[in-house]
């Protein structure tokens, strides 16, 4: 992306002014305590006074609107004795330049610095270091700056009080939370109907084990249908997942698909009552016709063998989720048990069990049936998050682990501690009297990415033009005293409160009519302030901008590495999924669900790195966005094949898999090397799986599920490959590129004779098989290709669809090597007789050749 691109993108990206959920009572708690704030302080001391502790409770408040489950009491104190510090002790220095330039500069620094310990700590201390370059000014003495760095403590007291003394939703976020989870498993569930393969974002449920983590005091208050709920929503979405594929479920139509179908949209019907009923606190109602669908008695003798696994665990998990939820409580939507039963009670050898008695004794240790009189389980262990006090070492451990020059948190703490003080010395050196201005719009804009710090800086002084011209148009008409510009400012701050989520220039701007009014009550006219402040925040701003321009930490260069990382960690949760299948331990496996969080960990990490970079003005640097976006397809189908093998876990006494440890070792040692290949900006190679996986096919295989899962693993190891493999193909003489080859470069395709008429010929491409000695011929997307006979030995294979050719019996029938035809039902050695290739993609076991990325 060339610059001026960058320069449009980032721009349009600040001044964008999005629809967010507004928290009006929260906004109002934050404005009466910084009413009561002001009102105190004028009273008591005078507007000098008021004026210093406003913005003491002005960013108190903030600290409390940070991300947080419930708002926190200790970031409001730490914010406003952070700022007391830093008044009294820039004051002290502030008749000594150099000396004031020292401290500004540690100050700074460690505030850059503090990004480490989290986006809510590097806000505050940033914000803190701003708010400080104002108030060390208003202060006339000594005792005067004690006496306002003791207003601004008591500033942060009152706002910590008032979320003590006026909570908003108590457990609003956290419902919110769980029922996004719920309802994000739901739409899942239904896309699922139409599309076997959809893809699922585990935002939500991230966020939910997110909002899960709270303190012991919290865990004994915490309302009962909270307990438990997201455990039940991690365990459903393989089990959705795996009913729903046809490489370990149904055939893709038929009366099994039309069932399958049934039940994807009676679990969700389920799941969004249970989220509606767990964000709004009341009883769940469910639809009646999904209640009959997963009551009916046809599904035992509909879906066999994995899908009627995964159709009896839904069933299982379901209950489990209306249980914790609360269950049916209106009369209309309340069935009986007969009525009400999941899939798996239908099976004749249980009909005469209760819904708890039908379920295995591991499918009751995984799934928590707390009571509907909503008691919390006594069984349950709650995620407890560690306490304030227990978060300062951690976060100085982080910043620590950062202090090294390649980081980027640390090359922005260089960063904005060179701009701080190349603004503070060129507003000092300019005739305008405040020069504060530019070091602190600097230090307010600076951010360790690119694309925030340039948005932010466009978005500050476009706010800030439009803030103080509203202010000064009303001071200019009202000419208003002390307590209506206090109370002007106090009504800016409420605003900005309300609407700081909707976007930064609309929060600037209202930080920009409340600096105005605030300094106005303290006796600054708007002609010593507005056009001094509107020059020094473009020029904070621009040299903002070039900082980054001179001293980056691109995340470009970056992305190889964190693909790399991405790949360790889907190998490893691969690797124990498959290994479970070798030492079988019933469903509850800590070692998988750790695999897991960790994939997804780095999941989240490499989207965040591919958003960053994405308005970057570098070069790719032999990642391009198509390869990046086609290897994290392939590792996202990694996962997911993964997921479905999941789903299906032995139970402890079921029969082992031998072969299946070999595997495993095998999918831990390649995607480990396969990761230093990747960060080399080699291809990596799959030989080890490869082997393992033709050692298998010898010993047989007992599932079908694991067996055929082991070879989708191996086929998305080759998609990501492809995806990164950009060599292109070579020349022939006459100047055309060669046929693609297989994917084993140690066992290439002979070459086919066009005048054998016995040999097949290479599937056509989207431009048409190259004629001998010739360009190649485009083909007609019109003209259908004629159906081959599978019984003629002479006829060409079909050219393979997405789900695969069909063979008799709906299995598909994969290409033997070397171009030759393989009887229905047979796989070669290493590739999975599967009918579904993940991502709906062909892969190199459904065709003869295999295309080449």
């Amino acid at each position: 992306m060339t610059w001026l691109r960058a320069l449009r993108e980032t721009a349009r990206s600040g001044l964008t002014v999005e629809r967010k959920r507004l928290e009006p009572l929260v906004a109002a708690r934050g404005a009466v305590g910084l009413a009561l704030v002001i009102g105190l302080s004028l009273a008591l001391f005078g507007p000098a006074v008021a004026a210093s502790s406003a913005f003491g409770a002005f960013q108190a408040a903030i600290a409390t609107f940070q991300r947080s489950w419930r708002p926190r009491p200790e970031l409001a104190l730490a914010s406003g004795t952070s700022l007391a510090v830093s008044t009294f002790l820039g004051y002290l220095t502030g008749s000594h330049l150099l000396l004031f330039l020292a401290l500004l500069c540690l100050w700074t620094f460690l505030a850059g610095l503090s990004w480490a310990a989290g986006p809510t700590v590097g806000i505050i201390a940033s914000s803190n270091v701003a708010i400080m370059l104002v108030t060390v000014t208003i202060p006339g003495s000594v005792a005067a700056a004690a006496g306002h760095a003791a207003m601004m403590v008591v500033g942060g007291c009152v706002q910590a009080g008032l979320v003590i003394l006026l909570p908003v939703r108590r457990w609003g976020a956290h419902r919110d939370a769980l029922a996004d989870a719920l309802a994000a498993e739901a739409d899942y569930a239904r896309r699922l109907r139409h599309d076997p393969v959809a893809p699922f974002d585990p935002s939500p449920q991230m966020a939910a084990r997110d909002a899960a983590a709270i303190t012991p005091r919290q865990a004994r208050r915490r309302p009962a249908e909270l307990h438990g709920a997201r455990g039940i929503a991690e365990r459903i979405r393989p089990v959705l997942a795996s009913l729903a594929d046809p490489a370990v479920g149904v055939p893709p139509e038929g009366e099994e698909r039309d069932r399958v179908r049934e039940l994807l949209a009676a679990a969700g019907a389920v799941l969004d009552a249970a989220a509606r009923a767990i964000r709004h606190g009341e009883p769940v109602r469910i639809p009646s016709a999904a209640l009959a669908a997963l009551g009916s008695p046809d599904t035992g003798a509909i879906l066999t063998g994995p899908a009627h696994r995964a159709a009896t665990r839904l069933g299982a998990l379901l209950k489990d989720v209306l249980e914790t939820a609360g269950g049916p409580q209106s009369p209309q939507d309340s069935e009986s048990p007969k009525d009400s039963q999941s899939p798996r009670d239908s099976r004749s050898p249980r009909d005469s069990r209760s819904p708890q008695d039908s379920r295995s004794p591991q499918d009751s240790q995984d799934a928590q049936t707390p009571q509907p009189s909503r008691k919390p389980a006594p069984a349950h262990n709650p995620r407890l998050r560690p306490t304030f006090p227990a978060l300062v070492p951690a976060g100085l451990r982080a910043m620590r682990a950062a202090l090294r020059h390649e980081s980027p948190v640390t090359r922005h703490a260089i960063r904005v501690t060179c701009v701080a003080a190349a603004g503070y010395l060129l507003g000092t050196w300019l005739p305008f009297g405040h020069g504060y201005w530019a070091p602190m719009a600097a230090v307010m804009v600076m951010r360790p990415d690119f694309s925030q710090t340039y948005s932010r800086a466009v978005a500050r002084f476009g706010g800030t033009l439009v803030g103080v011209a509203l202010a000064t148009g009303l001071v200019q008409v009202v000419h208003p005293r002390i307590g209506l510009s206090a109370a002007l400012a106090v009504l800016c701050a409420g605003m900005m409160y309300l609407l700081m989520r909707t976007g930064h220039v609309v929060a600037q701007a209202c930080v920009a009519a409340y600096v105005v009014f605030l300094l106005g009550m303290g006796g600054q006219q708007w002609t010593q302030t507005v056009p001094e402040r509107v020059v020094l925040t473009l020029i904070g701003g621009v040299l903002a901008m070039i900082a980054y321009a001179v001293y980056p930490a691109w995340e470009t260069p970056r992305l190889r590495t964190r693909l790399a990382d991405w790949l360790i960690e889907d190998g490893r949760y691969a690797a124990a999924v498959v290994d479970h299948y070798a030492h079988p331990a019933g469903k509850a496996c800590p070692d998988v669900r750790e695999a897991l969080l960790a994939a997804r960990d780095a999941r989240v990490a490499w989207q965040e790195a591919t958003a960053r970079a994405k308005n970057e003005p570098v070069r790719h640097r032999g990642l391009s966005r198509a390869v990046a976006a086609d290897a994290e397809d392939a590792l996202a189908q990694l996962g997911r094949v993964a997921m479905l093998m999941e789903a299906h876990l032995p139970e402890r006494d079921a029969t082992p898999v031998p072969a299946a440890a070999r595997l495993a070792e095998a999918l831990r040692k390649s995607t480990e090397q396969g990761a230093k290949a990747m960060r080399e900006r080699r291809v990596p190679r799959w030989d080890a799986v490869r082997e393992a996986l033709e050692e298998w096919d010898g010993e047989g295989v007992p599932d079908r599920v694991v067996r055929r899962g082991a070879g989708l693993l191996l086929d998305t190891l080759e998609e990501l490959s492809d995806a990164l493999d950009t060599t292109p193909p070579p020349m022939l003489v006459d100047g055309s590129q060669t046929p693609n080859g297989p994917s084993d470069p140690k066992a290439p395709h002979a070459p086919s004779d066009p005048t054998d008429p016995s040999t097949p010929s290479t599937p056509s491409r989207p431009n048409g098989p190259s004629a001998p000695g010739g360009p190649s011929i485009p083909s007609d997307p019109k003209a259908p290709h004629a159906p081959s006979d599978p019984t003629d030995p002479s006829t060409p294979s079909a050219q393979s669809r997405p789900n695969g050719p069909s063979a008799p019996g709906g299995q598909s029938a994969p290409h033997a090597p070397s171009g030759q035809s393989a009887p229905n039902g047979q796989s070669r050695p290493g590739a999975p007789n599967a009918p579904h290739a993940p991502n709906g993609k062909s892969t190199p076991n459904d065709q003869e050749d295999p295309p080449t990325r």
